[in-house]
């Protein structure tokens, strides 16, 4: 889908991250509607695209013996979607401490009326890859991970 079809959606920050994902009949819960879980999933995988683009992939976590992990999930579920539907997914960063941790924003757009259908946000926190403990943010994520700059 061309990212032209997202030019009528307000996400309440300049340039966000975006891809695209098509509801599938896997995707359903018994009330035939996205099960929460795959919102979930689409989130993480839009995140970790977001820090791949930004130049941070797995092999640059590994050699700065730094990561980032989940400590917080806040989903807002607004509106249903169900199979067939074509929907934007978007990224960005909301806040960073400087420190060890920072807010990833999210939004889920049904591209056929330009409506949220989920807000989110999730605090992720700056880990040693080797001990699995908490550890300040290289240089490398500060200059990376920049908040988005938030519209009026």
């Amino acid at each position: 889908m061309p990212d032209t079809a997202t030019t009528d959606i307000e996400w309440g920050v300049s340039a966000p991250f975006l891809q695209h994902v098509t509801v599938g009949e896997d995707d359903l819960d018994a009330f035939g509607h996205t099960n929460n879980v795959v919102y979930l999933r689409w989130l993480e995988r839009v995140a970790w695209a977001h820090s791949v683009s930004l130049g941070l992939d797995m092999d640059v976590y590994q050699r700065l013996n730094a990561g980032c992990v989940a400590r917080r999930h806040e989903l807002d579920y607004l509106l249903p979607t169900f199979a067939g539907e074509a929907l934007a997914v978007a990224t960005w960063i909301d806040e960073n401490d400087g420190k060890a941790t920072m807010w990833r924003g999210y939004a889920i757009a049904r591209l056929s009326d330009a409506r949220h259908v989920l807000r989110a946000r999730t605090l992720w926190a700056c880990i040693d890859m080797k001990t699995g403990r908490p550890k300040r943010q290289p240089q490398a994520f500060l200059d990376a991970y920049r908040p988005a700059t938030a519209l009026a």
